[in-house]
C-alpha cells in the first residue's frame, strides 16, 4: 500500500474521510467529532437524515470510480461497513434453522480488495459473527459508558493502533429470553418486540438524535466508537506511524 500524508495534517484543513455503506451516519458523526470532513455513500437515499455530504450509489462502484479518476488520493481515510448479514451472530443461527440466508450478500472480501487497491488507509467494520474480517480493534458500548453493548470488530488497513482493554459488562441486556423477562443496564437496539428498545431508547443509548428510523438505528455504529478510532488514527499519523 502506498500512501502520502495529506496537506490537511499540515494544519490547512480537516482531513477528508470517505464513509462507505454509510447508512444514516452513526460512524460518520464520530469521525466528524474526531476532526474529519466526512462524505457518505450508500445505495439507499439517506440524504434526508445523513448529517454530512452524501452521495447515493453503489459503494463499491463509487470507490472504483474514485480510484479510476485518481480522486481517491484526496481522502485521508476510508471507513467501510459492508453488509454481511448472513454471518452476523444475531442472524446466523436463525438463518441456518429456518433455511434462510442464501440471498444475503457478503461484500467484505470485494470491499477489502478495492480498499487495498486504493492506497488509502482504511477501516472495515463488522459485528461479531463469522465474517472474514480481522479483529484488529474490538469495541463495545460499555467501554464508553453507553446503555447498549453493540460489540463491533474493526480491521485496520495501512495503519494500526494498540488494542484497548475490553471492559466486562455490568449486567444483562434487558428483554425476554426463553419466556422469562430479564432486566439490566443495557437495551437491545435491534429488532422489535420481546422487550427490545424503543426508538427513543435506542437514540439515547447510542447517542444518535438525527434519525428516528428504527432500521437505521438498528444498523448504526455508536458515534463514540468511530470517534475513538478517528482520534487514534490522528495520533498515529501525526507520530509518523502510518505507512508513507
Amino acid at each position: 500500500m502506498t500512501y502520502r500524508k495529506p496537506v490537511a495534517y499540515q494544519g490547512e484543513d480537516r482531513p477528508l474521510l470517505l464513509d462507505l455503506f454509510s447508512c444514516a451516519g452513526g460512524a460518520a458523526m464520530g469521525y466528524h467529532r474526531a476532526g474529519f470532513t466526512v462524505v457518505g455513500v450508500d445505495i439507499a437515499d439517506r440524504s434526508a437524515r445523513y448529517p454530512f455530504e452524501f452521495r447515493q450509489g453503489d459503494a463499491l462502484a463509487v470507490l472504483a470510480e474514485l480510484i479510476g479518476t485518481g480522486e481517491i488520493a484526496g481522502y485521508t481515510l476510508v471507513h467501510a461497513s459492508p453488509p454481511c448479514q448472513g454471518k452476523c451472530t444475531l442472524t446466523v443461527g436463525t438463518n441456518q434453522a429456518m433455511g434462510w440466508g442464501s440471498d444475503h450478500v457478503d461484500l467484505v472480501a470485494p470491499t477489502r480488495a478495492l480498499l487495498n487497491a486504493s492506497g488509502v488507509p482504511y477501516v472495515i467494520e463488522q459485528p461479531n459473527g463469522k465474517a472474514d474480517v480481522r479483529k484488529d480493534i474490538s469495541l463495545c458500548g460499555e467501554m464508553f459508558g453507553l446503555s447498549v453493548l453493540r460489540h463491533r470488530n474493526f480491521e485496520l488497513g495501512g495503519w494500526n493502533t494498540p488494542r484497548p482493554a475490553h471492559r466486562p459488562s455490568r449486567g444483562r441486556v434487558r428483554g425476554w429470553r426463553h419466556g422469562k423477562f430479564h432486566d439490566g443496564p443495557y437495551v437491545a437496539a435491534y429488532g422489535s418486540g420481546g422487550g427490545k428498545a424503543t426508538v427513543p431508547e435506542m437514540q439515547a443509548a447510542m447517542g444518535i438524535d438525527w434519525t428516528d428510523i428504527r432500521e437505521e438505528l438498528t444498523e448504526a455504529i455508536p458515534p463514540a466508537f468511530s470517534e475513538w478510532i478517528g482520534r487514534a488514527f490522528h495520533t498515529r499519523i501525526l507520530a509518523g506511524q502510518v505507512a508513507a
